[in-house]
């Protein structure tokens, strides 16, 4: 059984095919044409999309076969306790699914890191209890720029590799670096003071980032999200 997964975001569109569990093939396009043009190409059994761009009826309209479209109401493999599921990124408990999936039962916590950070947590009872939310690299200097009169928007291309700056540049990129850093391990540690048998994931567009990290605390896993969405369609048709 085939099954393509389809992560609609604002810029960019994600897909995946896996069979069963297994992830086959995974691919990045920038329009929908473009990857309107691949999906038609290859054959498969079922379709599940996430969409933050397009509601389902307009999905309908642009989209020539059959899919399943993921909402606050589409069933879960896991029972969801957040205190306000509607309002809940279905991204946020689809990446923490895919660390479930992954491992296999909770508890998880599932850690991604995009424009903003997220960490979600499954617990052992197999239950989703929700998180936190904080700013991520870019946010964090955009918002020093914008929020003082002299700091620039500095460069967070490269981690500095001392922790101590000599200039203002290089203060303000160890603050946000080792400042998000600290707050990983910082997270990791509660957490797991309190879920002792937890495993990490982590994913997103800077988790490559923070992959030194994983040597003793987590696993990075960049596609985490699409393996979440695989585990929701499956139990769907199951």
């Amino acid at each position: 059984m085939t099954n393509l997964i389809i992560d609609i975001g604002n810029t960019r569109i994600k897909s995946a095919f896996f069979e069963g569990e297994k992830l086959i093939e995974e691919d990045v396009f920038d329009t929908l044409d473009n990857a309107l043009t691949h999906w038609k190409s290859v054959s498969f059994d079922q379709c599940l999309i996430s969409s933050v761009r397009w509601s389902q009826e307009e999905l309908q309209e642009l989209i020539p076969f059959q899919f399943a479209y993921l909402s606050s109401d589409t069933k879960l493999p896991i029972t969801n306790s957040y205190g306000t599921p509607a309002t809940l990124g279905l991204d946020r408990i689809a990446g923490a699914i895919g660390a479930w999936a992954m491992r296999g039962k909770g508890p998880v916590l599932a850690i991604d890191l995009g424009t903003c950070i997220t960490f979600d947590l499954i617990d052992e009872r197999n239950s989703y209890l929700g998180g936190a939310i904080s700013p991520g690299l870019g946010m964090r200097a955009k918002a020093m720029k914008d929020q003082t009169a002299r700091l620039p928007l500095v460069d967070l291309k490269y981690k500095p590799a001392e922790l101590i700056g000599n200039n203002t540049i290089t203060c303000m990129q160890i603050g946000i670096w080792y400042g998000v850093e600290f707050e990983i391990r910082g997270q990791i540690e509660a957490y797991t003071k309190k879920f002792p048998e937890i495993e990490v994931f982590v994913s997103g567009g800077d988790a490559q980032s923070f992959d030194s990290l994983a040597k003793d605390l987590i696993f990075v896993v960049p596609n985490l999200v699409l393996y979440g969405l695989n585990s929701i369609l499956n139990h769907n048709v199951e």
